[in-house]
């Protein structure tokens, strides 16, 4: 179980301590010395991650309204070979079977989302109340608890109800504040006896950005230079109203805590002895992860953010900055609505100064940064383009957090890495080291004074990865979503993962490095069972077509040549993981 923290006593007290500035952030000290072996904290908690429109499916079952990533996603273009979460991993209906790879993990905790959508269809309370949505999530928290995993709950993982987009505009739209606090307060009210870690909002950044900037996710809006600090704006009002009706209402009786999860790569300069690259380095982070951070715990934005977009703004002839105010009344709501923060983590950039020239149409949330991103071309980059192993960035990311942010309460709320290849190997060591290597960087961290009390591994399952279809994987167990049953095979990170667990850390060198010796072992015979899989799903599928005539030949090579590949793929590598084993004894 995780560790549950004493409720402050004086909130006042805390907002009146928070009123200094933060600490500086040593940017010459960069540490990237040998792995360290040690054990993280007793207590400490592990577990792993999902959210509810990646994983659950269902979409238009028991009730359920539409979200935005229904809609998004069903129109052609929008995301990779035109997947949907229509069904994704079948998780509504897999609560048992899912719980039991927890289980086989060893985990205290399992972070899922709560669609809004399935519990208020319209987004509006007064409009209807589906108790089959509330049922679900009763039986889930219910069997995760009698199995002795704690639920960390998140309430809004991107899935906006599609009503509440077209009536008002979404996060455009200032009502989303009393919309997403009414749902919220639902949530204390039918779950909050058992669930008392939540999380307002995951990566609010890629909502804001992605959603309303760039129109890559759903809703799909490119209102470049505007949409996406008026969204992220309406968030932050929206998680502190959610964080203060829980403090008013059930913390007295639930005594839970209330936080936020924001992501952040880690921006290192690239020339460490040249400022301009240091302070375009510390703008990233500012415009990244401290756009939400630094309202929350310091009750405003970030210095740099209001100069930046103030200037570029005025010098597009705008009477306003882009980026909106608060007021000093809603400076004083904001600040010091986090009781921890969770801090989802995947790669880091290099950068450098950059400028951009401001015009009338030019500006954009990338462009006011003034700033460029770079990557070692050595950096390992196993799946997703954006994504590459960088570890010793992770480490520096949560002491600058540490620094900032008067060393919070943390929660690591996602790690991990994907796999971008069509024959997806089981034998997935590329994700063992990331593991090994990040969550030995987090334990430095905490060696370095750092408060981190928990980690997620992202992700439990393969899922949908949104304008990516399932072309990417980042599970710890692979599904098979050719298969309408979804059946999950662990990867061998599984067995590492489940090692560090159970030992809470990297007891010394020899045990740890026999542990990807025997992680491999393992998959080799799952690698097998995958392959028969494969082959009883081709044989299906090629009878399935002799019987259609006006089946397509694309349709031929996607449904029976690329599995019947895959077949080969995996036998193959099973052989060969044989013959290594028996060279290796």
């Amino acid at each position: 179980m995780l560790p549950c923290c004493a409720v402050r006593a004086c909130h006042v007290l805390v907002l009146v301590l928070c009123l200094s500035a933060a600490e500086d952030f040593d940017w010459t000290k960069n540490d990237r010395g040998s792995f360290y072996y040690g054990t993280f904290p007793a207590g400490f908690s592990w577990g792993a991650g999902s959210s509810a429109y990646q994983t659950e499916g269902a979409w238009d079952q028991d009730g359920k309204g539409l979200s935005i990533w229904d809609v998004f996603s069903h129109k052609k273009g929008k995301i990779l070979q035109n997947d949907t979460g229509d069904s994704s991993c079948q998780g509504y209906y897999k609560i048992k079977e899912d719980i039991s790879l927890m289980k086989e993990l060893k985990l205290a905790h399992y972070l899922f989302s709560i669609s809004w959508p399935r519990i208020m269809p319209t987004g509006i309370k007064s409009d209807h109340v589906n108790e089959k949505g509330i049922k679900y999530y009763d039986e889930l928290i219910d069997n995760l608890l009698e199995n002795k995993i704690t639920p960390i709950v998140t309430l809004y993982h991107w899935d906006l109800p599609q009503v509440l987009q077209e009536k008002y505009g979404g996060w455009q739209n200032i009502s989303m504040v009393n919309y997403f606090n009414e749902f919220s307060n639902l949530c204390f009210e039918r779950f909050g006896n058992r669930v008392k870690y939540w999380i307002t909002l995951n990566n609010p950044w890629a909502v804001a950005v992605e959603g309303y900037e760039t129109g890559e996710h759903a809703p799909g809006l490119k209102l470049r230079g505007t949409g996406a600090y008026r969204a992220a704006h309406h968030m932050i009002k929206a998680h502190a109203k959610v964080w203060h009706t829980y403090d008013t209402k059930w913390r007295g009786n639930q005594k839970g805590l209330v936080g936020i999860s924001l992501s952040g790569d880690w921006g290192e300069p690239v020339d460490i002895s040249n400022q301009k690259d240091i302070e375009a380095a510390e703008r990233y982070l500012q415009f990244y992860m401290g756009w939400f951070a630094t309202p929350i715990f310091h009750g405003d934005y970030p210095q740099v953010m209001k100069d930046f977009i103030g200037r570029k703004s005025a010098q597009q002839g705008l009477g306003t900055s882009r980026l909106p105010t608060f007021s000093s009344q809603e400076k004083s709501y904001v600040k010091g609505t986090c009781d921890f923060l969770g801090i989802g983590h995947f790669t880091t950039r290099y950068i450098t100064q950059k400028n951009y020239q401001s015009g009338r149409g030019s500006s954009s949330y990338f462009t006011d940064r003034d700033l460029a991103e770079l990557v070692d071309p050595r950096w390992p980059d196993p799946g997703s383009e954006w994504l590459y192993s960088v570890p010793w960035g992770f480490r520096r990311l949560l002491n600058f957090v540490k620094a900032q942010y008067r060393n919070p309460m943390i929660y690591v709320t996602e790690n991990g890495v994907s796999e971008k290849i069509r024959c997806t190997e089981l034998c997935d060591d590329w994700r063992i080291q990331y593991y090994k290597d990040y969550t030995n960087e987090m334990l430095k961290a905490i060696k370095d004074g750092v408060n981190v009390r928990g980690y997620t591994a992202w992700s439990l399952l393969d899922k949908f990865e949104w304008d990516e279809g399932y072309s990417e994987r980042f599970g710890l167990y692979y599904v098979d979503f050719r298969n309408k049953n979804k059946p999950r095979y662990p990867k061998a990170s599984v067995q590492y993962y489940k090692r560090i667990v159970g030992s809470n850390g990297f007891p010394n060198q020899r045990e740890v490095e026999n542990w990807k010796r025997k992680a491999t072992e393992t998959c080799s015979s799952s690698n097998q069972l995958l392959a028969a899989e494969e082959q009883r799903s081709t044989a299906a599928n090629i009878l399935r077509l002799i019987h259609d005539p006006l089946t397509s030949h694309m349709e031929m090579v996607t449904e029976v040549v690329v599995p019947t590949v895959c077949t080969l793929c995996i036998l193959l590598s099973a052989v060969f993981l044989m013959f290594l084993l028996r060279r290796h004894n």
